[in-house]
């Protein structure tokens, strides 16, 4: 196995972090990589802002459910989906953006996770640790106003990076046999697979809290789509002016 397989190999969500900052040149950096990520069409619908105000990382941290960390890493960039570059550029040529398109949307908001898994591979190539804030969309019309974002513009996620100050074992995840199809979808052996992962999940919780969680992933995904999941999110992304059609 190379040094690259191993690192991504070795990733964990880090939630303590030593309270020493992320020096401007190794954040310039990272931003750097996650502009190196493939892009749809060249159009890099992303924008990321570094969060550096007090205030502001403490308002986000509340938005994001009370999450310490997001105040507290020496680094918070918030990754932003962002259609209105590409507006602005079509219509200095003469052109109507064509707003609305549900294309227009897949592409910004998977150009945002390229460009972000690039950055947290980058930060942990160099001995820091990260940590994924999708609770920014648990109000993100509060992170719009508090961030600025024009319209065409959407947070899609925080990052923390930082110094770590804990150790956490990685998560298992899914046996390959369920991930990985040959030719058609690996519907065969599929449940049985997910029941080998449950118990593989409920030795991992029993470890890491020293017996006090009780859990598994079959019931993680009952409480996760078994009910709504921010419903607010579809009227919020038309106001923004990504549609649906």
């Amino acid at each position: 196995m190379n040094d690259t397989l191993a690192l991504l190999l070795s990733h964990r969500s880090i939630r303590k972090f030593k309270p020493e900052p992320v020096p401007d040149a190794v954040v310039g950096d990272l931003v750097r990589c996650a502009q190196a990520a493939a892009t749809s069409s060249n159009i890099q619908a992303v924008t990321v802002i570094r969060v550096r105000d007090a205030a502001k990382r403490a308002q986000l941290a509340a938005l994001a459910g009370g999450q310490a960390h997001v105040a507290e890493a020496g680094a918070f960039l918030v990754f932003c989906a962002d259609l209105h570059r590409a507006k602005l550029a079509c219509e200095a040529e003469g052109g109507t953006f064509c707003e609305g398109m549900t294309e227009h949307f897949i592409i910004a908001t998977v150009d945002v996770a390229l460009a972000a898994q690039n950055c947290v591979v980058a930060a942990e190539s160099m001995g820091l640790g990260v940590c994924y804030i999708g609770a920014l969309r648990n109000n993100p019309q509060a992170v719009v106003d508090l961030l600025e974002l024009p319209r065409l513009v959407y947070p899609v996620f925080g990052l923390c990076v930082g110094t770590p100050d804990q150790d956490p074992e990685v998560k298992p995840r899914l046996p390959l046999a369920a991930v990985l199809g040959e030719d058609r979808y690996p519907a065969e052996g599929m449940a049985e697979e997910v029941r080998r992962y449950d118990e593989t999940m409920r030795a991992y919780y029993r470890r890491r809290t020293g017996g006090t969680k009780e859990s598994w992933w079959s019931l993680e995904m009952k409480a996760l789509v078994g009910r709504e999941a921010r419903p607010h999110m579809r009227g919020f992304l038309a106001d923004r002016g990504f549609g649906m059609k």
